[in-house]
């Protein structure tokens, strides 16, 4: 029987760090993921992690130091939002190019300019192909499960990639919900000790990090890097699985929501997959079959998955929290579109971006979608796919 609480998201992400008490936490401040090292460093001052605490400058030096550490054969974890991940974002490629297993929450806010403090997906989109495994988290005890489950999959040794656990600013962050903790005892024999293979303080293996790579080395070494991607599909598996005989507490690469016979399907990730499942409740009992498929897991992305769950639908909306400004979708609409059309799945598929800089949505704008999705099944005919949910005006 777990520990029964009342915590915020950042309070439960700074408790999981406390659980698995890394060698080294790298921060700089930046709203709304501040209180994740500020909580952690109250655990350091106080004596119960013996982290060393590096409180950097920027966050381009937090994720650098994590990067030193990491070489070392240091456990290294770190926090940021929007603009201090922008500011990462050389380090971020060096990370997973390096096969640093590094774990980041990553509070999910809107990138400036102009300047907003609240949340969308702007941030995670802009790092979505820079090497690092993503996991999405609904609500504050999945932020927590996935940090306890990240070093698993990070560090095994047919990933060794560097992974962020994301959740949206303010809506999950800031709000207090009823979670379940492990103990710590069991939380930290999950987790295990960090042993790495190749680490620079190896006196007995003299090894260089970050050297020229050459045409004749890079491609081969990006290649590997997407292997490692592939490869981390089937241990998130297998580390759910166990998560899941320890807790109780069931994870996939997407969660499906009355999806068994579900007609009208949103796909969507985080803190809105429970203003869908609310709209969904309703609609049901009033005889429409809509469903939600909510996805976890975006890096790797399990498109031939994906697509097949989706393949009974009659029509589909994909939400994007951020608009690629591309003038053809988000880039979750993008890459679900890429597996169904791969997959030989061909159902009518439309793109709704919503929720720009923290604008709220409604179980009412929901069932809008639900409503617009039940007329392109009735007709076949989609009209623009690429659409805004809950803008002011005419577009």
């Amino acid at each position: 029987m777990g520990i029964r609480e009342r915590l915020s998201g950042n309070e439960a992400a700074a408790i999981a760090m406390k659980q698995i008490n890394p060698d080294v936490v790298a921060a700089f401040p930046i709203t709304p993921s501040t209180e994740i090292p500020q909580y952690f460093s109250s655990f350091v001052s106080n004596g119960q992690v013996d982290t060393e605490f590096v409180a950097v400058e920027s966050e381009h030096s937090a994720m650098s130091a994590c990067i030193g550490a990491e070489s070392a054969g240091a456990r290294a974890m770190t926090a940021t939002s929007a603009n201090g991940l922008s500011l990462m974002w050389e380090m971020v490629y060096i990370a997973s190019s390096l096969r640093l297993p590094i774990v980041m929450s990553l509070v999910n806010r809107a990138v400036s300019g102009p300047l907003n403090i609240h949340n969308d997906h702007s941030d995670a989109m802009g790092v979505r192909d820079a090497g690092w495994i993503m996991l999405f988290s609904e609500n504050n005890q999945e932020a927590y499960d996935n940090l306890l489950m990240a070093h698993r999959i990070a560090e095994h040794k047919d990933v060794q990639l560097p992974l962020m656990v994301c959740q949206d600013g303010f809506i999950t962050s800031h709000s207090i919900e009823n979670i379940e903790l492990l103990e710590d005892d069991k939380a930290k024999e999950f987790v295990g000790k960090y042993k790495p293979e190749h680490y620079l303080l190896n006196d007995k293996e003299p090894i260089a990090v970050g050297p020229l790579d050459v045409q004749t080395y890079l491609f081969e070494h990006k290649v590997q890097q997407a292997e490692a991607m592939r490869n981390a599909k089937k241990v998130i598996a297998e580390v759910s699985k166990e998560f899941e005989e320890l807790t109780g507490r069931k994870y996939k690469f997407f969660e499906e929501y009355k999806m068994e016979d579900a007609e009208l399907v949103v796909v969507c990730m985080n803190s809105t997959a429970g203003t869908t499942k609310a709209a969904i409740d309703d609609l049901r009992s009033k005889g429409v079959k809509a469903g939600l498929l909510k996805i976890r897991m975006f890096r790797p992305f399990p498109s031939e998955e994906i697509a097949k769950a989706l393949k009974n639908a009659k029509a589909i909306a994909v939400l994007d929290k951020a608009d690629s400004l591309n003038g053809a979708g988000g880039a979750l609409y993008e890459d679900v579109t890429s597996g169904m059309f791969v997959s030989k799945i061909n159902v009518p598929t439309i793109n709704y971006v919503y929720g720009i800089g923290g604008r709220d949505t409604t179980v009412k704008d929901i069932e809008k979608v639900y409503n617009d999705l039940e007329e392109i099944a009735k007709s076949g005919n989609i009209d623009n796919p690429y659409r805004y949910l809950g803008v002011r005006g005419e577009i």
